[in-house]
């Protein structure tokens, strides 16, 4: 059975979870890489979602986690080959999204050039709030991006600041893989993200989207 989130109280499947590296031009900077010349995108099993919220499980094959706060496109509806002006017509809804990496697990596999999968890819890493209808988003590249751990502001951006907006990614991706109804977008972090650890907790939100909360606890076996 494929995870399923909210949106405006519909459950919806996910059919697969769409990243997109270094869309921010601080965090490209924190992270010491370029900012890239057309998105680069990653992908998230659909098992790593946490609807809702809940509780974030760190593996024990990791010394060093890390937490970043992204707004997530919901899509509508299907589509290939998608030019960026019909874009925004596949768009369902918004939600906020932690994109949570196992950073040391992702540095020795950007040292071997392999990919990403294992950091990206550990149940619990995809935490996602219910999300909102398109509809109540006028413009989705005008929103606060707030993230505090323990209270602590740890994040705080705008989505006027990604470097590729929400149709061109749209474009860019739907040239590699047909795009499906109930696939998650998730277009990239600001600067700030954060390492996490067992007892943490874990507060973001996006204006006109709505709030996520997180704890962190360790996985057992």
């Amino acid at each position: 059975m494929p995870p399923k989130i909210l949106l405006d109280g519909r459950a919806i499947g996910v059919s697969k979870v769409l990243c997109v590296a270094r869309n921010y031009a601080d965090h490209a900077k924190e992270m010491g890489t370029p900012v890239p010349k057309e998105p680069v995108f990653f992908l998230k099993p659909p098992s790593a979602l946490l609807p809702g919220g809940g509780t974030i499980l760190l593996p024990s094959q990791s010394q060093r986690v890390e937490v970043e706060t992204e707004l997530a496109v919901l899509l509508g509806g299907d589509g290939r080959d998608v030019r960026a002006a019909d874009a925004m017509k596949l768009v369902a809804g918004y939600a906020v999204f932690y994109d949570i990496t196992a950073r040391d697990i992702q540095a020795r596999a950007r040292q071997d050039g392999s990919p990403w999968t294992a950091a990206k890819g550990f149940d619990t890493f995809a935490p996602i709030s219910e999300a909102v209808s398109a509809s109540r988003v006028p413009d989705p590249h005008s929103l606060a991006i707030r993230l505090r751990v323990n209270g602590v502001t740890r994040q705080n951006s705008n989505s006027s600041q990604m470097v590729f907006r929400i149709p061109e990614l749209i474009e860019a991706a739907s040239r590699i893989m047909s795009l499906e109804s109930g696939d998650i977008l998730a277009t990239g972090t600001p600067a700030g993200v954060w390492p996490i650890v067992s007892g943490d907790e874990l507060l973001a939100d996006i204006d006109r989207i709505g709030t996520l909360r997180c704890t962190v606890a360790p996985r057992k076996r």
